[in-house]
Parts: structure tokens; sequence; C-alpha cells
């Protein structure tokens, strides 16, 4: 096991002494423990009251962070026609149809998200095995599947963050970098959480938050209370 630092191992102790703690101090506590030389991620993790098992207990979204996500985010355009041109004027990085579904049958994936206009879907569905268990297959639910190809990728650029809840119910993000600091990384996590309330479906009963924790993309994960949830979105 790899041995902690002890500013590490100071920051983790100091915050578990909290009975209570909101995302301010659970930022603050992760960005305190990164000790790598670079420059990690900031995630948060939520667990959900539902039961993904069942199509009506589903969460999946996406979200466009206020202040993105620190990396620059290459996009993939399956289109033809005006919408062709229309993607690369939106600032694209590759663009077509039946020339990148070959090049990406033989092994290429230099591309971070992918989009589609509704009438290439029934090709790029050919490659749904290869793009799918690597998230890049476009889809509907999360924008990507669209003829607004601008807004798409505009949106795409900005920092648009997908996600969707997984077999045991919990909700994995990105949420910027360690170096933006605090402050933007809040009004990230604010986003997010927003979206994902609004997402709660009619099924799930109980708790719909039962637990949420901060981390980067080396360190602990530092909980915060559900709660505080209320008083991030005032």
């Amino acid at each position: 096991m790899r041995k902690r630092s002890k500013k590490y191992r100071e920051v983790k102790s100091n915050f578990e002494t909290r009975e209570r703690a909101g995302f301010a101090e659970a930022v603050e506590a992760a960005l305190e423990s990164s000790y790598v030389r670079f420059d990690e991620t900031v995630d948060v993790a939520v667990k959900l009251g539902v039961d993904p098992r069942h199509a009506d207990q589903m969460v999946r979204g996406s979200v466009v962070l206020p202040h993105g996500l620190g990396k620059e985010v290459r996009v993939l355009v399956f289109a033809k026609g005006e919408k062709e041109k229309e993607a690369q004027d939106a600032g694209a990085d590759y663009v077509g149809n039946d020339d990148l579904i070959e090049k990406i049958k033989g092994g290429w994936f230099d591309f971070d998200k992918a989009v589609a206009t509704p009438d290439v879907m029934s090709s790029v569905g050919k490659i749904g095995k290869i793009l799918g268990p690597r998230g890049l297959m476009p889809n509907a639910k999360t924008g990507t599947v669209t003829f607004d190809v601008t807004k798409a990728v505009n949106e795409l650029k900005a920092g648009k963050v997908d996600f969707r809840v997984d077999k045991t119910g919990i909700v994995h993000a990105p949420m910027g970098k360690v170096s933006f600091g605090s402050e933007k990384l809040i009004d990230n996590i604010r986003a997010f959480m927003d979206t994902l309330l609004r997402l709660k479906p009619s099924a799930s009963k109980g708790a719909y938050l039962r637990s949420i924790a901060v981390s980067t993309t080396m360190g602990p994960g530092f909980k915060v209370d559900p709660s505080y949830v209320k008083d991030l979105l005032k």
C-alpha cells in the first residue's frame, strides 16, 4: 500500500473529526489533500435512493458546467450534406459519416465526444457495440443526436458533462480541475446538483440523496452531509 504524505493524513484526519460538513469544507479539504505534480480532476460521487434495475428509476442526463472542465474536448460529428458544413463552422474537430465509421472500425478513437444527426444514426448504429462501451455513442437523451449541430458542439466544447447512475445506484461526475480553486468548483457542483435533483424519478421512494463525496483523482473522498444541498442551491 502506498504511504500517504503527512499533509494528506492530516487533512483527512481533521476533516473526519467534523460531525457535519458542507460543500465548501469538502472542496477545500480535497484541494488541500492534493499532493501530486499534475492538475488533478475534482470529482463528485452521489449515492442515490434509486434501483437502476427498474427503467422508471434510471437517472441519466447532462449538464453544461459554468466553468467547463479545464481541458480541450475533441468533438466528432457524424453528419452529411449541409450539416457537415454547420459542424465544421461550429468548431467540430472531425466531421464525416461513412469515412469516420470505417476509421473507428479500424481502431481509431482520437476524440472525446461524438454527435450525430438523426438521419445518419442507422449507419452509426452499426458501430454501437464499439462506441457504447467507451461512452462515445451519440444519444438523444444527452442531446448528442440532434439536427442542432451548432448547439451540441458548442455545449460539448464548453464543458458539457454526461452522467448516468451505475448499477450500484451511484452517479460519478467530474467537476473541473484543482487549479480552478474552490469558488469555481462549487459553482460547477451547484449546477450539477441542481440538474441531478431535477431528474429525480417519481418512482424513487424515501431519501433521494443518500450520500455525497468530493475527491480528487488521487485523493480520498470527503463526505458532504446531503442536507447542505438546499443551502448550496439557494
